[in-house]
C-alpha cells in the first residue's frame, strides 16, 4: 500500500522535527525579504519527505510565500501542522503570510516546508538549494545546510529505518 508507505514516512517526519538543532544556519535577503536560520534534515535511505525550517522576515509591505521548489525533491509543499482537538495534523496551505514589518517562523511542529518525493537521501553536512517565491518580493535561492536528525541515544533519533 503505497498510501500507508508515505503515511509512515510523514510520521517519521514529524518524530523527526522533535529533534536536531540549527547547525550552520542560512541566511538570504530579496527585496524586503530577509530569510535566517534556514535548515532542513538529514533522512534516512527510503524515506521520502523531509521538513524545512526558516524565519522570514519583512522590512517591507505584506507579503506571501506562495511556493517553493528544490532539485532534491519531485515537490516541495507549504505546510502547516496543528493541534485538532487532541491531534496534531499536518496539511498543506496554499501561501504563508509574512506580516508587513514583522515576521514569520517556519519551524517544527508549526508552519514548514515539505520535501516531498525527495530523489536520495539528504545527507548531514551537505546543502539543499531551495527557491522561494514570494508574491511580492519575488524569487530568492536559499542554500539550506542538512543538520543531523539528532542524538540517536535519544528518543527515536536516527533507529528509525523502517
Amino acid at each position: 500500500m503505497k498510501s500507508n508507505t508515505l503515511l509512515k514516512a510523514l510520521l517519521i517526519t514529524a518524530i523527526g522535527f522533535g529533534f536536531g538543532g540549527l547547525v550552520n544556519a542560512q541566511n538570504a535577503k530579496v527585496g524586503g525579504v530577509q530569510i535566517e536560520n534556514a535548515y532542513t534534515r538529514a533522512t534516512v535511505p527510503g524515506q521520502q519527505v523531509a521538513g524545512g525550517f526558516m524565519k522570514i522576515e519583512n522590512k517591507g509591505a505584506a507579503d506571501q510565500l506562495v511556493s517553493a521548489s528544490s532539485p532534491v525533491a519531485g515537490e516541495v509543499q507549504l505546510h502547516e501542522m496543528a493541534m485538532d482537538g487532541n491531534v496534531m495534523k499536518m496539511r498543506q496551505v496554499k501561501d504563508i503570510a509574512v506580516p508587513a514589518g514583522g515576521a514569520v517562523e517556519l519551524k517544527p511542529g508549526g508552519l514548514h516546508l515539505m520535501f516531498m518525493n525527495i530523489k536520495a537521501p539528504l545527507t548531514a553536512g551537505e546543502t539543499v538549494p531551495v527557491k522561494l517565491k514570494f508574491a511580492k518580493a519575488g524569487e530568492v535561492e536559499v542554500k539550506m545546510p542538512v543538520n543531523a536528525m539528532g542524538n540517536p541515544g535519544a528518543g527515536h533519533g536516527g533507529a528509525m529505518k523502517h
